[in-house]
Protein backbone atom coordinates (compact mmCIF):
# COMPACT_ATOMS: atom_id res chain seq x y z
CA UNK A 1 0.00 0.00 0.00
CA UNK A 2 1.58 3.69 -0.83
CA UNK A 3 1.40 5.93 1.40
CA UNK A 4 0.69 10.06 0.91
CA UNK A 5 2.19 12.93 3.15
CA UNK A 6 1.37 16.95 2.70
CA UNK A 7 1.29 20.02 4.55
CA UNK A 8 -1.56 21.90 4.22
CA UNK A 9 -1.07 25.38 5.00
CA UNK A 10 -4.22 27.69 5.59
CA UNK A 11 -3.91 31.43 5.04
CA UNK A 12 -5.76 34.37 4.98
CA UNK A 13 -6.81 37.27 6.18
CA UNK A 14 -7.60 38.36 9.79
CA UNK A 15 -11.11 37.27 10.96
CA UNK A 16 -12.15 34.87 7.54
CA UNK A 17 -12.44 31.79 9.62
CA UNK A 18 -9.05 30.00 8.89
CA UNK A 19 -8.84 28.82 12.68
CA UNK A 20 -12.40 27.18 12.55
CA UNK A 21 -11.77 25.53 9.27
CA UNK A 22 -8.31 24.25 10.88
CA UNK A 23 -10.20 22.82 14.03
CA UNK A 24 -12.95 21.12 11.67
CA UNK A 25 -10.23 19.53 9.56
CA UNK A 26 -8.69 18.05 12.90
CA UNK A 27 -11.50 17.16 14.60
CA UNK A 28 -10.04 19.13 17.76
CA UNK A 29 -9.75 22.45 19.06
CA UNK A 30 -6.72 23.27 18.39
CA UNK A 31 -6.39 26.94 17.43
CA UNK A 32 -8.42 29.13 19.84
CA UNK A 33 -11.31 31.62 18.49
CA UNK A 34 -12.51 34.78 18.81
CA UNK A 35 -14.40 37.63 17.10
CA UNK A 36 -10.77 39.70 17.54
CA UNK A 37 -8.41 40.03 14.91
CA UNK A 38 -5.11 38.97 15.40
CA UNK A 39 -5.92 36.05 17.59
CA UNK A 40 -3.54 33.90 16.47
CA UNK A 41 -0.69 35.17 16.55
CA UNK A 42 1.79 31.20 15.83
CA UNK A 43 2.32 29.00 12.92
CA UNK A 44 -0.09 26.19 14.73
CA UNK A 45 -0.10 22.22 13.44
CA UNK A 46 -2.58 20.05 13.51
CA UNK A 47 -2.43 16.32 12.00
CA UNK A 48 -4.30 14.26 10.60
CA UNK A 49 -3.70 10.72 9.97
CA UNK A 50 -5.03 7.68 8.19
CA UNK A 51 -4.08 4.38 7.75
CA UNK A 52 -2.57 5.33 3.75
CA UNK A 53 -1.86 9.04 4.43
CA UNK A 54 -0.96 11.69 6.80
CA UNK A 55 -1.77 15.76 6.44
CA UNK A 56 -0.23 18.32 8.22
CA UNK A 57 -2.26 21.77 8.56
CA UNK A 58 -0.88 24.65 9.58
CA UNK A 59 -3.17 27.58 10.79
CA UNK A 60 -1.44 30.71 10.31
CA UNK A 61 -1.81 34.10 11.56
CA UNK A 62 -3.52 36.76 9.70
CA UNK A 63 -2.54 38.46 7.34
CA UNK A 64 -1.75 42.84 7.78
CA UNK A 65 0.68 44.84 7.32
CA UNK A 66 3.08 45.38 10.38
CA UNK A 67 3.27 48.17 13.07
CA UNK A 68 5.81 46.77 15.47
CA UNK A 69 7.89 43.64 15.83
CA UNK A 70 5.18 41.46 17.18
CA UNK A 71 3.15 41.48 13.55
CA UNK A 72 6.47 41.34 11.94
CA UNK A 73 7.08 37.94 13.04
CA UNK A 74 3.34 37.32 12.14
CA UNK A 75 3.60 37.95 8.74
CA UNK A 76 6.46 35.80 8.35
CA UNK A 77 4.98 32.93 9.35
CA UNK A 78 2.19 33.71 6.79
CA UNK A 79 4.75 34.57 4.09
CA UNK A 80 6.52 31.47 4.77
CA UNK A 81 3.55 29.34 4.64
CA UNK A 82 3.20 30.23 0.41
CA UNK A 83 6.93 28.17 -0.20
CA UNK A 84 6.77 25.21 2.50
CA UNK A 85 3.38 23.97 1.45
CA UNK A 86 2.16 20.77 -0.87
CA UNK A 87 -1.45 22.69 -1.04
CA UNK A 88 -2.04 26.26 0.17
CA UNK A 89 -5.43 26.59 1.10
CA UNK A 90 -6.79 30.29 1.24
CA UNK A 91 -10.00 31.86 3.40
CA UNK A 92 -12.03 34.10 2.78
CA UNK A 93 -15.31 35.29 3.50
CA UNK A 94 -18.40 36.77 2.05
CA UNK A 95 -18.26 39.85 3.74
CA UNK A 96 -14.45 40.58 2.55
CA UNK A 97 -13.52 42.86 -0.30
CA UNK A 98 -11.77 40.70 -3.05
CA UNK A 99 -8.99 44.13 -3.38
CA UNK A 100 -7.70 43.68 0.10
CA UNK A 101 -4.37 43.19 0.50
CA UNK A 102 -3.16 43.04 -3.11
CA UNK A 103 0.74 42.65 -2.69
CA UNK A 104 -0.36 39.28 -0.56
CA UNK A 105 -2.55 38.04 -3.50
CA UNK A 106 -0.09 38.88 -6.12
CA UNK A 107 1.99 36.36 -4.03
CA UNK A 108 -0.65 33.67 -3.84
CA UNK A 109 -1.09 34.21 -7.79
CA UNK A 110 1.98 33.25 -8.50
CA UNK A 111 2.70 30.12 -6.07
CA UNK A 112 3.54 26.99 -8.11
CA UNK A 113 1.50 25.04 -5.62
CA UNK A 114 -2.14 24.31 -6.01
CA UNK A 115 -4.29 26.53 -4.31
CA UNK A 116 -7.92 25.72 -2.83
CA UNK A 117 -9.77 29.42 -2.20
CA UNK A 118 -12.76 28.71 0.66
CA UNK A 119 -15.19 31.12 -0.03
CA UNK A 120 -16.31 31.00 3.72
CA UNK A 121 -19.25 32.31 5.87
CA UNK A 122 -21.73 31.84 3.00
CA UNK A 123 -24.76 30.84 5.51
CA UNK A 124 -24.72 34.87 6.23
CA UNK A 125 -25.27 35.42 2.43
CA UNK A 126 -27.73 34.86 -0.38
CA UNK A 127 -26.71 32.58 -3.33
CA UNK A 128 -27.05 35.65 -5.42
CA UNK A 129 -23.97 37.32 -4.09
CA UNK A 130 -22.28 33.96 -3.70
CA UNK A 131 -22.41 33.72 -7.09
CA UNK A 132 -20.99 36.91 -8.06
CA UNK A 133 -17.70 36.62 -5.12
CA UNK A 134 -17.23 33.03 -7.14
CA UNK A 135 -17.17 35.13 -10.30
CA UNK A 136 -14.77 37.83 -9.03
CA UNK A 137 -11.98 35.45 -7.19
CA UNK A 138 -12.39 33.25 -10.58
CA UNK A 139 -11.41 36.40 -12.13
CA UNK A 140 -8.64 37.42 -9.40
CA UNK A 141 -7.07 33.79 -8.68
CA UNK A 142 -7.91 31.83 -12.06
CA UNK A 143 -6.00 28.63 -10.97
CA UNK A 144 -7.59 28.12 -7.52
CA UNK A 145 -10.57 25.89 -7.05
CA UNK A 146 -13.08 27.65 -5.27
CA UNK A 147 -14.93 26.14 -2.49
CA UNK A 148 -18.55 27.89 -0.95
CA UNK A 149 -18.07 27.42 2.72
CA UNK A 150 -19.40 27.73 6.15
CA UNK A 151 -16.76 26.24 8.74
CA UNK A 152 -18.90 27.19 11.25
CA UNK A 153 -21.53 24.77 10.31
CA UNK A 154 -18.93 22.33 8.35
CA UNK A 155 -20.80 22.16 4.92
CA UNK A 156 -18.13 21.96 2.54
CA UNK A 157 -15.39 20.78 4.50
CA UNK A 158 -15.45 17.33 3.77
CA UNK A 159 -15.37 18.37 0.02
CA UNK A 160 -12.40 20.16 0.89
CA UNK A 161 -10.78 17.55 2.64
CA UNK A 162 -11.05 14.81 0.01
CA UNK A 163 -9.52 17.30 -2.35
CA UNK A 164 -6.75 17.89 -0.87
CA UNK A 165 -6.38 13.97 -0.57
CA UNK A 166 -6.75 13.97 -4.45
CA UNK A 167 -3.83 16.53 -4.44
CA UNK A 168 -1.25 15.05 -2.10
CA UNK A 169 1.78 13.49 -3.30
CA UNK A 170 2.89 9.93 -2.26
CA UNK A 171 5.43 10.42 0.91
CA UNK A 172 6.28 8.68 4.20
CA UNK A 173 4.82 10.33 7.14
CA UNK A 174 6.05 13.37 8.48
CA UNK A 175 5.74 12.76 12.12
CA UNK A 176 4.75 9.99 14.34
CA UNK A 177 1.21 8.35 12.90
CA UNK A 178 -0.55 8.81 16.42
CA UNK A 179 1.27 12.77 16.56
CA UNK A 180 -2.26 14.86 16.60
CA UNK A 181 -0.14 18.03 17.03
CA UNK A 182 3.62 19.71 17.11
CA UNK A 183 2.83 21.91 20.40
CA UNK A 184 3.67 21.28 23.43
CA UNK A 185 0.87 21.16 26.23
CA UNK A 186 1.85 23.89 28.00
CA UNK A 187 1.09 26.04 24.46
CA UNK A 188 -2.34 24.99 24.44
CA UNK A 189 -2.78 26.34 28.24
CA UNK A 190 -1.33 29.45 27.30
CA UNK A 191 -3.22 29.85 24.28
CA UNK A 192 -6.60 28.78 26.16
CA UNK A 193 -6.18 31.31 29.09
CA UNK A 194 -5.27 34.09 26.17
CA UNK A 195 -8.50 33.37 24.06
CA UNK A 196 -10.41 33.82 27.44
CA UNK A 197 -8.85 37.11 27.58
CA UNK A 198 -9.71 37.96 24.30
CA UNK A 199 -13.27 37.02 25.04
CA UNK A 200 -13.14 39.02 28.57
CA UNK A 201 -11.48 42.27 27.88
CA UNK A 202 -11.72 44.96 25.29
CA UNK A 203 -9.73 47.60 22.97
CA UNK A 204 -5.98 47.49 23.14
CA UNK A 205 -5.84 45.05 26.56
CA UNK A 206 -6.40 41.63 24.35
CA UNK A 207 -3.43 42.96 22.23
CA UNK A 208 -0.70 43.78 24.71
CA UNK A 209 -0.87 40.63 26.57
CA UNK A 210 1.05 37.41 26.18
CA UNK A 211 0.36 34.28 28.69
CA UNK A 212 3.74 32.35 29.50
CA UNK A 213 3.26 29.10 31.69
CA UNK A 214 5.72 28.71 34.22
CA UNK A 215 4.90 25.32 35.94
CA UNK A 216 3.12 22.41 34.64
CA UNK A 217 3.24 19.85 36.76
CA UNK A 218 0.65 16.50 36.14
CA UNK A 219 -0.13 13.85 39.12
CA UNK A 220 -2.44 11.09 38.64
CA UNK A 221 -5.62 12.47 39.41
CA UNK A 222 -4.56 16.66 38.71
CA UNK A 223 -2.26 19.02 36.56
CA UNK A 224 -0.81 22.01 38.79
CA UNK A 225 -0.08 24.80 36.32
CA UNK A 226 1.64 28.23 36.99
CA UNK A 227 1.01 31.34 34.56
CA UNK A 228 1.75 34.98 34.34
CA UNK A 229 0.12 36.92 32.27
CA UNK A 230 2.49 39.75 30.64
CA UNK A 231 1.16 43.06 29.70
CA UNK A 232 3.27 46.56 28.36
CA UNK A 233 2.07 48.78 31.12
CA UNK A 234 1.25 49.18 34.74
CA UNK A 235 -2.43 50.72 33.82
CA UNK A 236 -2.76 47.31 31.86
CA UNK A 237 -1.96 45.01 34.44
CA UNK A 238 -4.86 46.61 36.76
CA UNK A 239 -7.45 46.34 34.15
CA UNK A 240 -6.29 42.53 33.70
CA UNK A 241 -6.34 42.04 37.95
CA UNK A 242 -9.85 43.79 38.14
CA UNK A 243 -11.40 45.37 41.01
CA UNK A 244 -10.48 43.21 44.09
CA UNK A 245 -9.39 40.99 42.26
CA UNK A 246 -12.51 39.73 40.33
CA UNK A 247 -11.58 40.14 37.12
CA UNK A 248 -8.76 37.88 36.58
CA UNK A 249 -10.55 35.63 38.86
CA UNK A 250 -13.45 35.02 36.26
CA UNK A 251 -10.39 34.55 33.60
CA UNK A 252 -9.10 31.47 36.02
CA UNK A 253 -12.73 30.14 36.11
CA UNK A 254 -13.07 30.53 32.13
CA UNK A 255 -9.72 28.94 32.02
CA UNK A 256 -9.67 25.99 34.09
CA UNK A 257 -12.84 24.73 32.44
CA UNK A 258 -11.81 24.59 28.77
CA UNK A 259 -8.32 23.26 30.62
CA UNK A 260 -9.56 20.84 32.00
CA UNK A 261 -11.93 19.63 29.09
CA UNK A 262 -8.92 19.47 26.94
CA UNK A 263 -6.54 17.14 29.15
CA UNK A 264 -10.25 15.46 30.39
CA UNK A 265 -7.84 15.78 33.89
CA UNK A 266 -8.99 18.33 37.39
CA UNK A 267 -6.85 21.15 36.74
CA UNK A 268 -5.28 23.72 39.37
CA UNK A 269 -4.61 26.93 37.89
CA UNK A 270 -3.06 29.95 39.63
CA UNK A 271 -2.65 32.72 37.53
CA UNK A 272 -0.53 36.42 37.82
CA UNK A 273 -0.09 39.16 36.60
CA UNK A 274 3.37 40.68 35.50
CA UNK A 275 4.86 44.08 33.27
CA UNK A 276 6.87 43.46 30.67
CA UNK A 277 7.66 46.74 29.18
CA UNK A 278 6.55 47.04 25.16
CA UNK A 279 7.12 43.51 25.01
CA UNK A 280 5.85 43.62 21.24
CA UNK A 281 8.62 45.84 20.10
CA UNK A 282 11.63 44.15 21.69
CA UNK A 283 13.26 41.36 19.81
CA UNK A 284 14.65 39.77 23.36
CA UNK A 285 10.62 39.47 24.11
CA UNK A 286 9.29 38.26 21.29
CA UNK A 287 12.59 35.42 21.20
CA UNK A 288 11.63 34.73 25.25
CA UNK A 289 7.60 34.07 24.27
CA UNK A 290 8.06 32.05 21.08
CA UNK A 291 7.89 34.50 17.99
Amino acid sequence: MTHKAAFVNIIGNPNTGKSTLMNQFVGEKLSIITSTSQTTRHNIKGIVNGEDFQLVFSDTPGVLKPHYKLQESMLKYSETALVDADVIVYVTDIYEKVDKNQEFLVKVKNSKVPVLLVLNKIDLSSQEDIVKHVKKWEELLPQAEIFPTSALNNFNVKNIFNRILELTPESPPFFPKDQLTDRTERFFVSEIIREKILIRYKKEIPYSVEVDVEEFKESDDIIRIRSIIYVERKSQKGIIIGHKGNAIKHVGIDARKDIEKFFEKKVFLELFVKVADDWRSKSKDLKRFGY
